[in-house]
C-alpha cells in the first residue's frame, strides 16, 4: 500500500489544483514537484494516505503562495505536524473517556 498511498494522495491533491487552476497541464512541473515532496514523505516512513493528502494540498497551496520549494515544504510539514497533534489529542482524549467508563463499570 506503500506506493499506492503516495501515488493517491499526489492525484488527489493534482486533480483538485487542475480544478482550481485552469490553464495548468497535466505535466506542469508542479506536479513532479509534489511527487517529489510526497515521496520523501513516504521515505521517512509516513503512509498513513489521510495524512498524505493533507500535506499534499498543503504543498500545493503552499507552492503557489510561497513560490519557493523549501518554504513550500516547511508550510506543508507544518500543516501536517498540526493534524498528527489533533489526531494524538483526540486519542488521548478518546483513551481518558475510556479510562473513566472502565472505572465506574463496578
Amino acid at each position: 500500500m506503500t506506493t499506492q498511498a503516495i501515488e493517491g494522495a499526489c492525484a488527489f491533491a493534482w486533480r483538485n489544483y487542475m480544478l482550481l487552476h485552469s490553464g495548468i497541464s497535466e505535466d506542469d512541473d508542479r506536479r513532479a514537484a509534489l511527487s517529489c515532496y510526497i515521496t520523501s514523505l513516504g521515505e521517512t516512513g509516513e503512509y498513513d494516505f489521510g495524512l498524505l493528502q493533507v500535506a499534499a494540498v498543503a504543498y500545493l497551496k503552499n507552492l503557489d503562495g510561497l513560490h519557493e520549494d523549501g518554504d513550500a515544504r516547511r508550510a506543508a510539514d507544518q500543516a501536517l505536524v498540526k493534524c498528527l497533534e489533533a489526531r494524538n489529542a483526540q486519542s488521548t482524549t478518546a483513551d481518558r473517556k475510556g479510562k473513566r467508563y472502565d472505572q465506574q463499570d463496578f
